[in-house]
């Protein structure tokens, strides 16, 4: 019971705190506005792009050498309404990458990982949405190339899809 007697002394101070100083502020216009700033600036930066922390990992790979590997790639400038399955050949190709690693023990593993698994995410999240038009192509259908370029063309389609 002691404990819980603590609990009330010290909750009923900082409630007192809170009401004086914080409530305060919304009972006024300029709180209200600071309020909703501090709510609602976060959530834009951070929604700007869902692949932020895709592109982060593709940059911090990028000048691996000890990846070597020839990947079906995607071109930049595909079709837009080819984007998703465009996106989705590149994630299925760091899971080459990540096989590579594994009998390599390269030193990004973990890097190519986190791209992997974060593109799994965005995409479970939602089911396909666009559609096989006769312009997309399957992945297979990709020239291979080397990794260097693989990873600027992934970067290429991923800056485009976050403008």
């Amino acid at each position: 019971q002691k404990t819980h007697l603590k609990s009330v002394c010290l909750q009923y101070p900082l409630y007192r705190l809170l009401n004086n100083h914080c409530f305060c502020l919304l009972k006024n216009g300029m709180g209200l506005i600071i309020f909703f700033l501090c709510a609602y600036v976060p959530k834009t930066e951070a929604g700007h792009c869902k692949w932020a922390e895709v592109l982060k990992d593709l940059e911090k790979i990028k000048t691996s050498k000890d990846i070597d590997v020839s990947l079906y790639t995607a071109n930049a400038d595909e079709d837009v309404k080819c984007q998703e399955l465009v996106m989705r050949c590149f994630f299925l190709e760091t899971e080459v990458i990540i096989q590579e690693c594994n009998i390599k023990n390269c030193s990004k593993t973990q890097d190519v990982w986190n791209i992997w698994k974060n593109g799994n995410e965005s995409f479970e999240k939602k089911k396909l949405t666009s559609t096989k038009s006769e312009k997309c192509k399957e992945c297979e259908e990709y020239e291979e190339k080397n990794f260097t370029e693989f990873v600027q063309n992934f970067v290429k389609v991923i800056q485009r899809d976050c403008k």
